[in-house]
Parts: structure tokens; sequence; C-alpha cells
């Protein structure tokens, strides 16, 4: 599934209140962090991860091995947050068309 614009849109407009539910710190991206989030995608659907890491490239394969294992997808990268979506079998966000 891959996201329209006005999608994208949509869901930005709907993260812009959400404070990050998970922080990858000095640790890095464990298992123990990919449990959190998946935890928290299987109950909010878009969720913000904020992302600590020194240089761009590093936060970008962070960002991207979220993506890989969650299978979720991006809506959002701004600075250190990362605003993802996947929906679930309740479909609390409806997309528009």
């Amino acid at each position: 599934m891959n996201l329209s614009n006005k999608q994208k849109q949509y869901l930005k407009s709907e993260a812009h209140h959400l404070k990050p539910i998970v922080m990858i710190g000095a640790n890095g991206f464990t298992e123990g962090v990919l449990a959190e989030i998946d935890n928290a995608l299987n109950f909010h659907e878009l969720i913000k991860i904020k992302v600590s890491a020194e240089d761009r490239e590093t936060k970008k394969l962070i960002c991207d091995a979220i993506i890989r294992e969650t299978k979720a997808l991006p809506v959002q990268l701004v600075g250190s947050n990362f605003t993802i979506f996947r929906p679930s079998e309740d479909k609390k966000i409806a997309l528009p068309k």
C-alpha cells in the first residue's frame, strides 16, 4: 500500500499535535524499541518517533530499518521527528480517497 499526496497531507495534519511516543537515543534501534513501536502502531496507527542521531545518514538508516521491520508507511521526517502510519484491523483512522 502506498499513500497518495492527499492521504499524506491528511496524516500530517492528524499527527501535528502528537508528541513522540518512542524515543531512540544512545542505545540505538534495539529489539525492545522495535517491540514498543510495534505495540504503539497496533494501538494508535499513527505515531511519532524521536530519533536522536548525530548525522542525517544515520537517522535515515534508522528510519529505513523501522519501516522495513514494522511494515509501516512513512509519512514525514522533520528534524529528529519521524511520523509513520500502519492501518490496524480496527481502521481507527479513515484515510481520504
